[in-house]
């Protein structure tokens, strides 16, 4: 099962490192495919005086630190082109935003790579639309057919984080996570369905309904999961109220192998 996990911007090198070190037990289970995910910059917060993060050239440096130190493979998101080939050189995943998900150049400068693409579903799109930034990035690589097996094959992932439902609120439908599949590989981002979009000033969340998104989602059948963990989300400076403590973490991953060797997943 793949595993996306990490805080949701790098606020500091000592929180990440921190919050890495806590994170070892992803890496030795061998059940699990682990990415360590954190954001150099986010570029899509609600306010300008928001926190972004150290940038490209700074983060890099501590995701390159966090990758020799404990081996982990890494995901990031990138928010323009130039970003692309940089952070390729450095991570695993190349993820694309939400937000971003049909911008064509970025697409396609991503599926230059050689990274895994995580290609999140934007809030605003049905699944079937999702076949079209599928198909840019395969086109890149040289791939006619958008189809699960050549997406796998070319390393292209689809993220289900939930549909805007009226103003402010997020609804999370789970045929999604059965029809993107025709498509490529999905991974369910159960932190950021639990966003409440723009509450204020800032994004708000409800993390206390994240594990039972996880677990409905390991009943339906995804090919791996998202999440954002801190040490102490109170004190996050991204996405803090969507977030699950490390021990959250473990408890939901948990159940949600339970889950799985019930149906047979496994």
């Amino acid at each position: 099962m793949k595993i996306l996990a990490g805080p949701c911007v790098i606020e500091s090198r000592d929180n990440v490192m921190k919050i890495a070190e806590k994170l070892q037990y992803l890496e030795d289970d061998k059940r699990i495919e682990f990415y360590f995910k954190a954001s150099f910059d986010k570029a899509n917060r609600t306010s300008l005086n928001s926190f972004r993060g150290p940038g490209l050239d700074e983060g890099l440096k501590i995701l390159q630190e966090v990758k020799e130190q404990f081996g982990y493979k890494l995901v990031t998101d990138v928010h323009e082109t130039y970003q692309v080939m940089p952070t390729a050189d450095i991570v695993d995943i190349v993820q694309i935003p939400a937000f971003l998900c049909r911008q064509t150049d970025l697409l396609v400068e991503a599926g230059k790579t050689n990274a895994i693409i995580n290609i999140k579903k934007g809030q605003f799109l049905a699944s079937d639309s999702m076949k079209h930034p599928v198909a840019k990035v395969l086109t890149t690589r040289g791939c006619d057919e958008v189809n699960y097996q050549n997406s796998q094959k070319n390393n292209v992932w689809l993220c289900e984080r939930g549909n805007v439902f009226g103003y402010g609120s997020l609804i999370v439908d789970m045929k999604n996570l059965i029809s993107m599949r025709e498509y490529a590989p999905v991974i369910f981002d159960a932190t950021h369905s639990a966003q409440v979009p723009s509450s204020g000033t800032t994004t708000g969340g409800n993390s206390s309904i994240v594990p039972s998104l996880a677990k409905a989602a390991a009943a339906v059948g995804v090919d791996g999961f998202f999440f954002e963990t801190h040490f102490d989300p109170s004190v996050a400076l991204s996405d803090g109220p969507n977030m699950l403590t490390i021990d959250e973490l473990q408890n939901t991953i948990k159940d949600i192998f339970a889950i799985q060797e019930v149906l047979g997943y496994n």
